[in-house]
């Protein structure tokens, strides 16, 4: 992932915290916040050390930034989206997780609609 593509600094993920919205499912916490003057979104991301050691930690991350890469296309540009990892998620394979994550950004219409051809 690209480091225009990142949040890390506290102060941003405060900012999405306390001004933006939010969705979740079992597995995900889904925070976000347009931003008029992006040119594409931008992900933070936070993983508890409730949900187990940094190996496994570590694992969950690079899991939600290949789906991320994966579904690039699809979601809307000028949002900033913070993602908290919930305990479940430690017990998930890629696909159960890029499934959790698509859930979330659907429900939050985040994702760009589908053009049929």
């Amino acid at each position: 992932m690209k480091k225009t593509y990142r949040i890390k600094k506290n102060k941003e993920f405060q900012q999405v915290f306390h001004h933006g919205q939010s969705f979740a499912n079992r597995q995900l916490v889904l925070y976000y916040l347009k931003k008029k003057d992006q040119s594409h979104f931008r992900i933070g991301l936070s993983v508890s050390k409730k949900i187990g050691h940094a190996v496994m930690r570590n694992q969950i991350k690079r899991y939600l930034r290949q789906a991320f890469h994966e579904l690039e296309d699809q979601i809307q540009s000028d949002y900033d989206l913070v993602i908290i990892a919930r305990k479940p998620t430690h017990q998930m394979r890629f696909h159960e997780i890029k499934s959790s994550l698509t859930h979330v950004l659907h429900k939050s219409r985040l994702l760009k609609k589908k053009s049929r051809n």
